[in-house]
């Protein structure tokens, strides 16, 4: 497998996994908090040696790999449009926040703050995942166009909730930015759509494999 797509294809399932897990918590559906956990412990690490250093073993990726495979797949009944949006957005703010200073300074202040907490309260307490939503919303969510998550209202109307949710947008973002420094751009999704497939159904063989 080419380097670079082995790398870009770890990248974007971090964005797919973030994302899937976000209409997942939306929707008041399972989700699985080990692939949350990977999706935290993708925003604190970010001085990476690689792109699997990010987020650990590739079994991590699972949730993120099959959403991906199923997006990139020929079969259309597969793919959500809702998803697609979603990640879309995400490379496009990513892009946006790429070139606003300020903005990533304050990202960095607010993680290096979750940070010093978890190591006293734990990756995933309530207050660590309410520290990276407040950062998320002070931050990236003063770009346009702002990620709009669809979902039931009862649910999302739970500050519980939209903290999580808030949380994995963050991760979204992170990966966003692993995507973009492995060489991702606007067109490589359409352009290299099935080498991207291609590399991530290896890393899923991959994941089911190991995990």
């Amino acid at each position: 497998m080419n380097a670079d797509l082995h790398h870009l294809a770890i990248a974007l399932a971090g964005v797919f996994q973030a994302v899937r897990l976000v209409q997942l918590t939306a929707s008041g559906q399972y989700c699985d908090e080990a692939a949350f956990n990977t999706c935290l412990n993708g925003i604190f690490n970010t001085d990476p040696e690689s792109a699997e250093s990010v987020f650990g073993d590739v079994s991590g990726l699972t949730t993120g790999l099959e959403a991906a495979s199923r997006q990139l797949g020929n079969k259309k009944a597969d793919r959500d449009m809702e998803l697609t949006r979603y990640v879309v957005t995400v490379l496009y703010l990513e892009r946006k926040l790429h070139r606003k200073k300020a903005l990533l300074d304050a990202i960095g202040t607010g993680i290096e703050k979750a940070r010093a907490q978890s190591e006293f309260l734990g990756l995933t307490h309530p207050g660590v995942i309410a520290s990276l939503a407040d950062c998320y919303l002070q931050t990236v969510s003063t770009l346009r166009p702002r990620i709009i998550v669809n979902g039931e209202q009862a649910i999302l109307g739970n500050p519980d909730i939209q903290h999580r949710i808030r949380s994995l947008l963050l991760a979204a973002m992170r990966s966003a930015v692993l995507w973009r420094q492995c060489g991702g751009g606007r067109l490589t999704l359409l352009l290299q759509r099935k080498r991207l497939f291609e590399a991530i159904h290896a890393l899923l063989d991959e994941a089911r494999r190991s995990g």
